[in-house]
């Protein structure tokens, strides 16, 4: 699929099965389009360490530069690595520590938006699991 393609939606599933693939916990993908002019969806999980939330947030971006050769347009972090913030414009991820998510509640402050449901974006970004052929 080329990137252009892509729609926002399909590229929110697809970052939010990278993330899972990887162990990210308690994913949730927002759809915002409705209540936001600077993005579609926000895709948001925890780690339980702060090299865990680095490391999510490297194998991620070179997932999707490999993936899709998109690079983001920008990044934010905590020096601790307590939280990242990766912007691909019409997609934002937010990989945050466990107590950081707890603390920022992203999902209470965008409590309008629409949540995808997990056996959705499974289902939408099937064909990009690295485990497709494995039983799990």
């Amino acid at each position: 699929m080329k990137e252009n393609d892509l729609t926002s939606y399909k590229f929110a599933c697809i970052v939010a099965r990278f993330l899972d693939e990887k162990i990210a916990k308690d994913i949730s993908i927002l759809n915002i389009s409705n209540v936001s002019s600077f993005a579609d969806y926000f895709v948001i999980c925890s780690a339980q360490t702060n090299t865990q939330v680095k490391a999510l947030t490297e194998n991620l971006t070179d997932k999707v530069k490999n993936t899709f050769s998109r690079l983001p347009i920008g990044r934010e972090n905590d020096i601790k690595n307590r939280w990242n913030l990766i912007d691909y414009g019409d997609v934002v991820v937010h990989i945050l520590h466990q107590s950081e998510r707890e603390a920022y509640a992203i999902e209470k402050f965008w409590n309008h938006a629409f949540s995808i449901p997990q056996e959705t974006w499974m289902k939408e970004s099937q064909e990009y699991s690295e485990y497709k052929n494995i039983e799990r």
